[in-house]
C-alpha cells in the first residue's frame, strides 16, 4: 500500500471557518491531514510575522475529523505554517495548501494583502508545493457569509462542496506534477462552481484600488473595501477568467527574487 500524502492545511479567515472545514472533509479521505491554522480572523494581513509578542498553539480536538491533527495558533498564516513547519509537524509534508478563503484573491494588489496567498507562500519559501485556494462570493450574500464563519446553505453551499472537490484534484494533480520550487499556484473558483467547471491558466490582472478608507469622525478612519479599476482587459487575467465562469489557476513565481542576472 501506498503511504498517503501529508497536507499541511492553513487559512485567513480562522479554524472555525466553514470553508476550511469543507476543505479538510474533502482531501481527508484520500491524504493525511494536519490543520495549523489563525484561532481567529486573520484577513488582509498579507506576510505579517509576530515578532513583538508571543504566539501560543493549542491542540484542536472537536471540530475535525479523528484522522486530522489540527493545532489552533494565536497568529497570522505566516505564523501558523512557520511554527508547524518548523516546530509541530515531525517531518516536512508533502504540499502546503491555504483556504479555502471567503472572497476571491484575484489581481496583483489583493494577492499581496491576502493572508491566504501569504500562509501558501510560507510554503514555497520551505521549497514546499504550494496552493492558495479562494472562492468568490455572490455580494448580496457576502456579508450574511463572513459573519456566519462561511456557513451557506441552498446554491451557493453546493458551489462551495463543489469548489472543495476540485481543490482537492487539483491538490491531486500538484503532487503528482509539482510546480518549480520557489512558485505556487493561486486557484480562485467563481460563485457558481460546478464540478463540471474548467480550470483556465491565467496571470494577475493590474487594479487600481484607490483609497481603502473613509473618514468616520475628525482624524478617524475605518477601512472601506472598493472594487476598484481594473486596468488589464486581458481575458487571460484571473479576474478575466473568474467572470467567464472559469477556475483561475496562476503560477506565482518566487523563486528568482533577489536573484542576479549576468
Amino acid at each position: 500500500m501506498t503511504q498517503q500524502p501529508h497536507i499541511l492545511v492553513t487559512n485567513d479567515d480562522g479554524i472555525e471557518s466553514a470553508f476550511l472545514h469543507r476543505l479538510v472533509n474533502a482531501l481527508a479521505p484520500s491524504c493525511k491531514v494536519s490543520v495549523a491554522a489563525p484561532a481567529t480572523e486573520q484577513s488582509w494581513i498579507g506576510r505579517a510575522v509576530s515578532r513583538h509578542r508571543a504566539v501560543t498553539v493549542s491542540a484542536d480536538t472537536s471540530t475535525f475529523p479523528s484522522s486530522v491533527q489540527a493545532w489552533s495558533i494565536s497568529g497570522t498564516p505566516t505564523d501558523c505554517v512557520n511554527i508547524a513547519l518548523g516546530n509541530l509537524l515531525s517531518q516536512l509534508p508533502d504540499i502546503v495548501v491555504s483556504g479555502i478563503n471567503i472572497g476571491y484573491n484575484t489581481t496583483e494588489t489583493l494577492i499581496l494583502s491576502s493572508g491566504t496567498v501569504a500562509g501558501a507562500i510560507e510554503g514555497a519559501l520551505w521549497n514546499l508545493p504550494a496552493i492558495a485556494f479562494s472562492q468568490c462570493v455572490p455580494g448580496p450574500i457576502f456579508e450574511q457569509i463572513q459573519k456566519s464563519k462561511g456557513l451557506a446553505d441552498g446554491p451557493f453551499e453546493k458551489a462551495l462542496l463543489a469548489a472543495a472537490e476540485q481543490a482537492a484534484k487539483i491538490t491531486a494533480q500538484t503532487l503528482k506534477h509539482p510546480p518549480a520550487k520557489g512558485t505556487l499556484l493561486n486557484v480562485n473558483f467563481p460563485a457558481d462552481t460546478s464540478p463540471e467547471t474548467p480550470v483556465k491558466e491565467t496571470f494577475p490582472a493590474k487594479i487600481q484600488l484607490g483609497s481603502l478608507y473613509q473618514a468616520t469622525s475628525p482624524g478617524v478612519y475605518q477601512f472601506k473595501y472598493t472594487e476598484g479599476t481594473l486596468l488589464d482587459e486581458d481575458i487571460n487575467s484571473d479576474r478575466r477568467a473568474l467572470e467567464q465562469g472559469f477556475i483561475s489557476q496562476s503560477h506565482l513565481d518566487f523563486s528568482k527574487i533577489g536573484s542576479r542576472t549576468r
